[in-house]
């Protein structure tokens, strides 16, 4: 029995959020912000806890800063049990500075040690003893990136079933090895925006249906539309779960979260995309990506 449901290999960071500054932000002004949050960020690592947090068993690869940042950010992921036996460390942590302003923010991020996970920090037999691969951020993984095709086939080929969210491409390029990638790719986790920007297409069927030739399980989340899935010329959707909103940054990786743990368990696609909506939902009644996830009894009474 393999020791790990799924590995991941991707990037930390801490997000300090500000809430109520203006839209408009004048230089040489005080701006006032009405709340501040310190929370575990980076999509990659908010999978990672919150996958733990439903109970899969989860190996996280990353790089992290030596650093008070990069420490408190391995500390959430310890917290929910997460195996960080094999992450490498690097000078200086990143960190994102999130500016909500209703259903819009500013995202302002030092990389730092977000994009210099290197093939060579990997640990390629450690990954393989999972039963499934993961990777989040393609496009910040700048030094990994010319090996994440080779990394995905050295997976598949070691009979892990695999997964890709790409989230955004800050060149807004969407090219570079993808096209070598999504051959060893079984399920692709992009939103609305993200399937449209990687499919060269203007609407979302469209988008759907072009990225279903190229992989097996294609999902596309669509916050309150909720989310719809291809598989083998199969369409399946779920509608999205009603909450009251105060936070929905990270409410997308809560939906891999909620979708991959299913999957992980052997249910059916229709019960991967109910369980990612509700998982979703559950992530925006609580600021950042992970604080609902860190109160176990609150979570257990509303995944109920």
């Amino acid at each position: 029995m393999s020791k790990l449901d799924i590995a991941i290999a991707g990037e930390i960071n801490l997000d300090l959020i500000l809430y109520g500054l203006p839209e408009e932000m004048p230089t040489e002004r005080e701006l006032l912000a009405s709340g501040f949050a310190i929370t575990l960020g980076s999509s990659s690592a908010i999978l990672a806890h919150n996958l733990a947090a439903l109970g899969s068993r989860v190996g996280f690869v990353t790089k992290v800063g030596d650093d008070s940042f990069g420490d408190l950010a391995l500390e959430r992921l310890r917290e929910r049990g997460v195996d960080l036996t094999r992450v490498a460390h690097g000078a200086k942590s990143g960190v994102t500075l999130i500016l909500p302003h209703g259903p819009q923010r500013h995202i302002l991020t030092y990389p730092g040690t977000i994009s210099e996970l290197r093939y060579e920090d990997l640990d390629l037999d450690y990954l393989a003893s999972a039963r499934h691969f993961h990777m989040s951020s393609l496009f910040l993984q700048r030094e990994l990136l010319p090996h994440v095709p080779e990394l995905f086939r050295r997976m598949k080929s070691a009979g892990l079933t695999t997964s890709l969210d790409t989230n955004d491409d800050p060149n807004d390029r969407w090219d570079s090895v993808l096209e070598e990638i999504l051959p060893h790719v079984d399920i692709l986790l992009p939103n609305e925006r993200e399937a449209m920007k990687l499919s060269r297409a203007d609407d979302v069927e469209t988008a759907l249906s072009r990225l279903a030739q190229k992989v097996e399980t294609v999902v596309v989340k669509m916050g309150a539309s909720g989310a719809v899935a291809i598989r083998d010329g199969h369409r399946f959707s779920a509608p999205a779960v009603p909450v009251t909103v105060i936070d929905p940054i990270g409410a997308g990786d809560s939906f891999d979260a909620g979708f991959l743990h299913q999957f992980l368990r052997g249910a059916d696609l229709a019960t991967c995309l109910a369980y990612g909506n509700l998982c979703g939902a559950f992530s925006a009644t609580d600021c950042g990506g992970t604080e609902a996830f860190r109160d176990t009894a609150r979570m257990q009474e509303f995944l109920r």
